[in-house]
């Protein structure tokens, strides 16, 4: 279709009415509309599989589902149908539902590296507890995040330090340090110049990079020389990477991991899982202070644990993570075919690893840029391809993949003109896309 005939009208009045009674006109900033071409932000109606469709009526091969979330397809059977046995035999109680116990010994079944773990309902909740745990356990103030990983949680402790740190004391934000992946000796200085001050190093234990040999456990060992708490954010790893996560993949075991996102296959549900000693401070059965570890009223809510459950038992029977691999390296190898073909092989780039593509849109410099994403945005959606990324699931067949890989064609012959041209401009119709973390409005 020409992205000049493309419109979607019945969305971009629904996005108005969004604006009008949500802050952003979304629940989570990375959906909100500036994150994609001006007018063509399409609004969901549904979803099936590895496809969506808006209100428009138009049906797209979806990437990212639901910002990694949705790793099995919409409406997975296996899933809906284990929902679908808990919704009528109540979803909360006054006492933990015998539902609770089976999640949990599932998980732990899952990821045998911890010892205990706790449900919450979004990843920031966990990544928090992981926090005041480790603060708690070592009593020391300073949180030490990796400054190379995009989020970590909505809270003070790691929002104060993005350019959205509007409402944060410059107290809180003070005491959270950076420290670069991949640099054992930056992170062993930053150790030391903050001896005995830093409760924890808290990373995503790998990105769009694997980590560089020996790091990982490089890390291991500067945690335990200096007393502070590793913890692993498994939002995106967990799944994805192994059953078990970057932990079990990798080898190295943290004191605290958090799991989210793929965890329920769109269903709210994460975790915190640990050490039993570090754990169990938030339990009853120890003699130290009591740390207030998670306590959510809705946390332990019954169809969503049973979604997580039925989420581990499809990928271990099914070798779900071994798909996601192989759909993503066809999918990878093909981009880059077609983008290489229409001679823009160097400015629209693939990275990552196969379960997790992302890509970047580079302009006639080869600098990223956010007007080639715009237009690069554009064509796919034209296309029938919703992707803000490249991450697959394992709804996905090999049609779908050819289709995408045409579109991807098409839009690279459309950039190929904007580079020849170096402007953008004339293929964007409005305003560029928007850094989610940006200051102002």
């Amino acid at each position: 279709m020409d992205t000049e005939e493309f419109q979607l009208p019945r969305s971009r009045q629904a996005n108005e009415r969004l604006h009008a009674v949500i802050p952003g006109g979304a629940h989570t900033y990375a959906k909100g509309d500036d994150q994609y071409p001006e007018n063509l932000a399409p609004v969901i109606s549904h979803g099936r599989g590895a496809h969506v469709w808006d209100i428009d009526g138009n049906r797209y091969i979806e990437y990212g589902s639901g910002l990694r979330s949705v790793s099995l397809g919409h409406a997975h059977p296996r899933v809906t149908e284990a929902v679908r046995r808990e919704l009528d035999r109540g979803s909360n109680f006054v006492r933990p539902s015998i539902v609770e116990v089976e999640a949990a010994e599932r998980f732990l079944a899952t990821v045998p590296t911890a010892d205990m773990v706790k449900f919450a309902k979004n990843g920031s909740d966990a990544t928090t507890a992981a926090v005041r745990l480790a603060r708690a356990v070592t009593g020391r103030p300073r949180v030490a995040v990796c400054a190379d990983h995009p989020f970590f949680s909505v809270d003070d402790w790691f929002i104060g330090t993005t350019p959205m740190s509007a409402g944060i004391p410059a107290a809180t934000t003070e005491l959270t340090v950076a420290f670069p992946y991949g640099d054992l000796a930056a992170t062993q200085e930053l150790l030391a110049r903050h001896q005995d001050e830093v409760a924890c190093l808290i990373l995503e234990p790998a990105t769009h990079t694997e980590p560089p040999p020996g790091y990982l456990a490089g890390l291991r060992e500067l945690a335990d020389r200096h007393g502070c708490v590793l913890i692993f954010d498994e939002m995106i790893t967990g799944l994805r990477w192994s059953e078990a996560g970057a932990q079990g993949l990798y080898g190295v075991v943290p004191d605290l991991s958090t799991f989210g996102k793929a965890l329920g296959n769109g269903f709210a549900v994460s975790a915190l899982a640990g050490r039993r000693e570090l754990m169990e401070r938030g339990g009853l059965r120890h003699s130290g202070d009591r740390v207030f570890l998670l306590s959510t009223t809705h946390g332990a809510e019954t169809h969503s644990l049973a979604a997580a459950m039925a989420v581990q038992t499809t990928y271990t029977e099914e070798g779900v993570t071994a798909r996601l691999h192989a759909l993503g390296e066809r999918l990878a190898a093909g981009v880059r075919d077609a983008a290489a073909s229409m001679g823009v092989g160097d400015h629209i780039v693939v990275r990552g690893r196969a379960s997790n593509l992302v890509y970047a849109t580079l302009d006639e410099n080869r600098q990223p840029s956010q007007r080639y994403r715009t237009l690069f945005l554009r064509q796919l959606l034209a296309g029938g391809v919703l992707a803000p990324s490249f991450v697959v699931s394992s709804a996905l067949s090999d049609a779908d993949i050819d289709h995408t890989v045409e579109a991807v064609a098409q839009a690279g012959a459309v950039y190929r003109k904007a580079l020849d041209a170096a402007d953008p401009a004339p293929w964007l119709a409005g305003r560029p896309v928007k850094p989610v973390f940006r200051r102002l409005a």
